[in-house]
């Protein structure tokens, strides 16, 4: 245990002398992450079980610094622990920040979601907006640490563990209201049926509320990689014809149309995606499609609609969705009379 102590106490000094080279490491581990997942993708798992185990010092923070001090003699100043849980933040934000830029369809709700995740990293890296706005107070920081671990895990569980994206969702969604049980548990302040009842109804609230919403938030490690609507698909190489953005009805009548979309998913993901068909607004087809991951330029699949009504004429388009409703991107077309 000396031996511990004695390595472990430059290292304190050092970081108590300049505590902003935690917040400058997290942001550059944070950006460099994704840069690495994304040109080797056999190391994904391995950041994301970093990110995951920063998570995890930072939920046992209080617990580790007492054992700290009992075992080792170790006092960490307080600024030092601010500074890492900052850290922490910009290390989470700006490595999940990439992904939801690349996956979000920028003319959907889902915008609002990134945008969000972006104001909370410049806040993350901004002293005065961290430190003199959002620590001080309870709710926001609280807001902030659930929102960050919500995007966390909706990053790094399918990464890991090859989850589906709905899968991923909900236990995600479960992590991030377990962990504001405690802070809506101090906030109330009290022990009286009635505050237990007003407790469970405002985590039931952010639930269903959060489920509600999932329809604009990214799924953040599924993208579009090349799509095309054709009337051609080469069966031996999977590549698609000629990408139409608009055709005459008797033509569509005769040859039917071809959706073809290149999904990229992490490397093990196994996950139905649905091809829906929409007229003017209104769905008219849903069309199940098995992809897999781990194929740099996207799992190769396409949708065959050969049926339109003569009523077909005006604005098309073919979302391409999970099975939770998170859309991946949206491919349009209009037909002529």
């Amino acid at each position: 245990m000396q031996s511990w102590k004695i390595r472990l106490q430059p290292l304190i000094a050092l970081a108590s002398r300049h505590p902003r080279l935690l917040a400058l490491f997290g942001f550059a581990s944070g950006l460099a992450s994704f840069f690495l997942v994304e040109r080797k993708e056999s190391l994904a798992s391995i950041i994301a079980i970093v990110m995951l185990v920063s998570w995890a010092w930072l939920l046992l923070e209080n617990l580790l610094t007492r054992s700290l001090s009992r075992w080792l003699g170790l006092e960490l100043p307080p600024p030092l622990l601010r500074y890492a849980t900052q850290m922490v933040h910009q290390e989470s934000l700006f490595f999940v920040l990439p992904f939801f830029f690349t996956t979000t369809t920028w003319n959907s709700g889902q915008a609002a979601f990134t945008l969000l995740l972006g104001l909370a990293a410049l806040v993350s890296i901004t002293d005065p907006l961290y430190y003199r706005w959002l620590a001080p107070r309870r709710w926001a920081f609280m807001a902030f640490h659930c929102l960050t671990l919500f995007a966390v895990l909706l990053t790094t569980l399918p990464l890991i563990y090859q989850l589906a994206t709905p899968q991923s969702y909900r236990l995600a969604l479960a992590c991030t209201m377990l962990l504001a049980f405690p802070s809506l548990l101090g906030a109330l302040n009290g022990q009286n049926w009635r505050r237990r009842l007003l407790l469970i109804g405002l985590l039931a609230a952010l639930g269903g509320a959060g489920w509600w919403a999932r329809t604009w938030v990214p799924p953040a490690t599924l993208w579009l990689n090349a799509v095309a609507v054709t009337q051609e698909i080469d069966g031996r190489t999977r590549k698609p014809g000629a990408n139409l953005k608009r055709i005459e009805l008797a033509r569509l009548q005769a040859r039917g149309l071809y959706a073809y979309t290149a999904i990229h998913a992490p490397r093990g993901l196994n996950e139905r995606i649905y091809h829906v068909w929409r007229h003017a607004g209104r769905e008219v087809d849903r069309i199940p499609l098995e992809i897999r991951g781990g194929r740099q330029e996207g799992y190769r699949a396409w949708s065959h609609k050969r049926h339109f009504p003569a009523n077909s004429p005006g604005r098309w388009e073919i979302r391409v969705q999970t099975e939770a409703g998170q859309l991946i991107g949206v491919l349009r077309f209009r037909v002529d009379e």
